[in-house]
């Protein structure tokens, strides 16, 4: 009984990890990390509205130094939306708030023929948004709530 159970399972578990060629590659990044500044609408050559928003991610901190001290430093991604209803949401968000963004990415040679001291000419990374979870909203300074009060009064 319990090797006709054990049969059934090993070949359920070879469906779930199969290799064939029908499945989609991906092309995934997840960040969490902060917006460096309120999400901007652009448009593109072809004038289509298209958001665009960047995290900043601090990278993992380098070995101590002489002092004990450890440095980090920051990698900037930005990130552009293309769809009306996530556009309008992501526009409502601020600056400093710290995100959970999922982008799909993409890596473009460079142009034939353009120079390589131009963004034409270099190797580019283009993230695609996803989804966008937000983690927290940035605190308001007590300054910004005395004169956002006495304008309402």
């Amino acid at each position: 009984m319990f090797a006709a159970i054990r049969s059934s399972s090993r070949q359920v578990s070879s469906r779930a990890f199969s290799t064939s060629s029908s499945r989609a590659n991906l092309a995934r990044l997840t960040l969490i990390g902060r917006l460096v500044k309120d999400p901007e609408t652009r448009l593109t050559k072809n004038q289509k509205e298209f958001v665009m928003y960047t995290v900043v991610t601090r990278n993992a901190a380098s070995p101590p130094d002489a002092n004990g001290e450890r440095k980090y430093t920051s990698t900037f991604h930005n990130i552009m939306s293309f769809g009306e209803h996530q556009n309008k949401y992501l526009t409502t968000l601020k600056k400093g708030s710290t995100v959970f963004a999922e982008t799909a990415f993409e890596i473009r040679d460079p142009e034939p023929g353009s120079d390589p001291t131009t963004p034409q000419g270099q190797r580019q990374i283009f993230l695609r948004h996803e989804n966008i979870r937000v983690i927290s909203y940035p605190k308001v300074e007590k300054e910004e709530e005395t004169e956002t009060s006495s304008t309402f009064i």
